[in-house]
């Protein structure tokens, strides 16, 4: 044993330098090949692109005119979205600038629309002026760039917003060299002083807490490795940041650590790089960086989280101090800058206002992008329908709207019970382009998206019942409905097979024999069953499927709807009636193209007819109806000013589906657990419509009046009590509109007029007509001091004598009698006091002030149902 151990030795003695050699030669071989690998590995993650796989998204383009509210510096930020520079030759996406009142646009060679350039002038709030430069000529519109709404690249959700190195501003630069790497521009990839600096730290602490790394060994691990503190790993990362300098210029890894930089989270995404972390913490492009801003974000670097200036503002602020300090040590910033900019408040960005960049609806693009093969794999750019503008009008709305809704329940529950959600969709009606879309009250705490959440739509389903009523007129048969046709609005119970349908009105409330308008109008339910049933269940859902509602049967629930459809399908819908009748499928992308701008995919636009012309616009007269006396009455209230129609909508949930001439919004409010909310659409969801379409129609937009009459309908003055034409002893009338041949052809008589009056007297309770006060042609006008009994018109009826005290006028109560006036389609009450004189003849057997109709829900000139009863004085 001795022999062999001292042979051995022997044996190592003498072989020891080759064996050295040897080894030394090994290692050196496999260090080349290991190197020689991440070279390799480097190599074709630059040539692929660092940031290959990455999406664009884009908004639609925007077009804008002559009246467009907008001032100079908002049209500027719309331009920076679009890859703008304020620089001369910043961007070669174009560049803008800024004038005292205008703004000079010039696109670059990567402007997607290469439009000329102009001049935009600005005064009081709006365009003024379009002006081309290239010969002067005016313009009557112009049409921008898409704005970048995000990058999506990953496994995980990151968005990033990329920049070029000439797109930093200098502090932003400073502020992270100081506090990251001072000797950037002085090293080979590492900096050994710091790295031995940090070593000994390390070794003292007994922790790995100091790194030592350089910002193009931070690229190396953010890049190609993993986080893990170990030998192994900083080895490697030495090496790629080796080869990194040897194949890049230091501007270029700059940049590329410029673009991978993580800074946080927004929402369920991950936020790299400064581009979209100037847009979120502070709603700016880079460029825009002041001192103070660029310090906070090159502070948070080290620990975004924990320096987040929202959850922990203390921390950020003494973060962002501490990289202004630097900045002054190495003289990037004078000693008075320096004390001015550590005086200056913690500033960021809200998260709770969406900036236009509409996560929902980017979810609902990528959705569809993913169907499409060539757009699955590969960097691609995906330029959606979003209207960014419209898109922080949905947000302001929801958020208002919603604010206003919680009040409510929470005065209704006694506490504050677990938040409703909601849903808004706004579509284009030529187009089908979805501009706006909110799926939720908020995307961080929740990505499910209920704008494709199937609920029962309950009465913004009824226009599809009655349009079904209408087609009658079409054919040859004796048996039609008109808008003057008269239905029972009573008690009834319906059979359909072995069931049993026994549907009541909101308030439980009944009127008798009423117009089939106002059976709409006033969404009464009874009466739509009713025609439902006689126009055919079979045929009602026929007409639905017309026009996109593919999930509904010839039931009796059909006619209430009963059968559930999404608030992007109930959108869709509605497109038949703002397009003459015509179908238009919503769609959430325009196109998709390659990196190079290779177009891979194109939206074409479908359209069906769903409606003939002629039935649709009789349909378009009556949702007008809704609005301007109808359930959905309240609508005016908030500011609206644009030419409107829509439906209110209750079923467990509410709902308001409304639209212009040529923008469709749908609302829907509920919980997501399917329990009743409780609350009429026009009380949840219209208030919510109603912020969103009072923001979209400011200036006109959107705004025009609905079309004429087509040819073939006619119209004929008919007594509102019976439907036939108006006569001697008619009290009320209205024009209404027919199908040519279609038209009443008896006059109503005192006997017809009668029969009506008794049918109701027997069945119901007393039901009158009140109406709201106007002066001129504006509504909401206090009406004027009529104390002396001064004619107004030819009707020669009197006013209450002021329009802000709860008063009354009557043909037959003497003065100071006080009655309590109820709104039968709502339940809502108001006591007044008679203080005025109408005539009888004039039809109505009370008019009340404006103060009294706005709180019935009357705010605009018309007749309504009420009930009136006495009050003990």
């Amino acid at each position: 044993m001795e022999l062999h151990l001292a042979t051995a030795a022997g044996f190592v003695k003498k072989h020891r330098i080759p064996m050295l050699i040897g080894s030394v030669a090994m290692l050196l071989i496999a260090s080349a090949v290991f190197f020689n690998s991440l070279w390799k590995q480097v190599d074709s993650r630059l040539a692929d692109g660092v940031f290959a796989n990455t999406i664009g998204i884009y908004s639609a383009p925007k077009t804008i005119g002559s009246g467009y509210l907008s001032t100079t510096a908002t049209l500027a930020a719309m331009l920076r979205r679009a890859g703008y520079s304020d620089k001369p030759d910043g961007s070669p996406n174009g560049s803008f600038a800024l004038g005292a009142k205008s703004i000079t646009v010039r696109p670059g060679p990567e402007s997607r629309l290469k439009a000329a350039p102009a001049e935009i002038e600005f005064e009081k709030g709006k365009v003024s002026s379009i002006v081309s430069l290239d010969g002067k000529k005016k313009l009557r519109d112009y049409t921008l760039d898409p704005q970048l709404l995000s990058n999506l690249s990953g496994s995980v959700r990151e968005r990033r917003r990329l920049i070029r190195h000439g797109d930093m501003p200098k502090v932003l630069k400073d502020a992270l060299l100081a506090v990251e790497d001072r000797n950037f521009y002085n090293h080979y990839g590492f900096d050994l002083p710091r790295i031995v600096k940090a070593v000994f730290a390390n070794l003292r602490s007994g922790t790995r807490g100091q790194g030592g790394s350089t910002l193009t060994m931070q690229l190396a691990r953010n890049i190609w490795l993993t986080q893990d503190k170990t030998v192994r790993r900083k080895a490697t990362e030495l090496l790629i940041a080796l080869i990194l300098e040897l194949k890049l210029s230091k501007d270029e890894i700059l940049e590329y650590y410029a673009n991978e930089a993580y800074l946080g989270n927004l929402d369920s995404f991950e936020i790299h790089g400064f581009g979209e972390a100037a847009w979120r913490y502070f709603n700016r492009d880079v460029g825009q960086l002041t001192l103070t801003q660029a310090a906070l974000l090159a502070g948070m670097i080290q620990r975004p989280n924990f320096f987040n200036p929202e959850r922990h503002p203390d921390r950020a602020l003494e973060r962002r101090n501490l990289v202004l300090t630097l900045m002054g040590r190495n003289e990037m910033i004078g000693a008075d800058q320096l004390v001015k900019a550590l005086k200056t408040p913690l500033e960021y960005n809200s998260r709770s206002l969406d900036r236009g960049d509409g996560p929902y609806l980017v979810d609902l693009a990528l959705n569809d992008a993913q169907r499409i093969a060539e757009a699955r794999n590969g960097s691609v750019n995906l330029f959606t329908t979003a209207d960014p503008e419209l898109q922080m009008y949905a947000a302001e709305a929801v958020k208002a709207g919603m604010e206003r809704l919680d009040k409510i329940l929470a005065k209704k529950e006694g506490h504050r019970p677990p938040l409703p959600q909601v849903a808004l969709v706004a579509i284009e009606a030529e187009t089908g382009y979805v501009r706006a879309a909110i799926g939720g009250r908020n995307y961080g705490e929740s990505q499910l998206n209920r704008v494709l959440a199937k609920r029962q739509p309950g009465s913004v389903f009824k226009p599809f019942v009655f349009a079904a009523a209408l087609e009658t007129q079409l054919g040859k048969s004796d048996k039609y409905f008109t808008g003057a046709t008269i239905l029972s609005d009573e008690p009834t119970t319906f059979k359909f097979g072995d069931e049993i349908y026994e549907p009541g009105n909101f308030g439980k409330q009944f009127r008798g024999p009423v117009l089939l308008r106002s059976a709409l109008t006033s969404s009464l339910n009874v009466p739509t069953v009713a025609l439902a049933q006689l126009v055919g269940y079979k045929r009602v859902a026929d007409t639905a499927r017309r026009a996109g509602l593919e999930n509904v049967k010839g039931t009796p629930a059909v006619a209430l709807g009963a059968y559930d459809a999404t608030p992007l399908e109930i959108a869709g819908a509605y497109t038949v009636f703002p397009n003459n009748g015509e179908y238009v499928q919503p769609t959430f992308l325009a196109s998709i193209e390659s990196a190079d701008g290779k177009e891979i995919y194109k939206h074409k636009i479908v359209r069906k007819p769903a409606f003939d012309p002629r039935v649709n616009w009789m349909m378009l007269d009556m949702l007008q109806d809704v609005v301007r006396f109808g359930t959905g009455g309240s609508v005016w209230s908030f500011g609206v000013k644009a030419p409107i129609a829509g439906k209110t909508g209750t079923s467990r949930d509410g709902w308001f589906a409304g639209f212009t001439s040529s923008l469709i919004c749908v609302v829907w409010v509920g919980y997501d657990d399917n329990r009743d909310l409780d609350i009429e659409g026009a009380r949840s969801a219209l208030p919510v419509w109603a912020e969103f379409m009072k923001r979209a129609t400011a200036g006109g937009a959107y705004a025009k009046p609905f079309p004429p009459a087509p040819k073939g309908l006619v119209s004929a003055v008919v007594d509102t009590t019976t439907g036939e034409l108006a006569g001697p002893y008619t009290q009320k009338t209205r024009t209404e509109y027919f199908i040519e041949g279609r038209e009443p052809t008896l006059e109503a008589t005192w006997d017809s007029i009668e029969s009506i009056r008794l049918r109701r007297e027997e069945d119901l309770p007393l039901l009158l007509e009140a109406k709201a006060a106007e002066q001129g042609d504006l509504p909401f006008k206090r009406p004027i001091h009529l104390s002396t009994g001064a004619a107004m018109g030819t009707a020669n009826w009197y006013r209450p004598r002021t329009g802000n005290e709860m008063v009354a006028a009557s043909p037959n109560l003497a003065s100071g009698t006080r009655v309590k006036v109820t709104n039968v389609s709502t339940g809502r009450s108001v006591v007044v006091t008679i203080d005025g004189r109408i005539p009888t003849e004039s039809g109505y057997v009370i008019s009340l002030a404006h103060r009294a109709a706005s709180q019935l829900d009357f705010v605009r000139a018309g007749s309504a149902q009420v009930r009136v009863d006495p009050v003990a004085n």
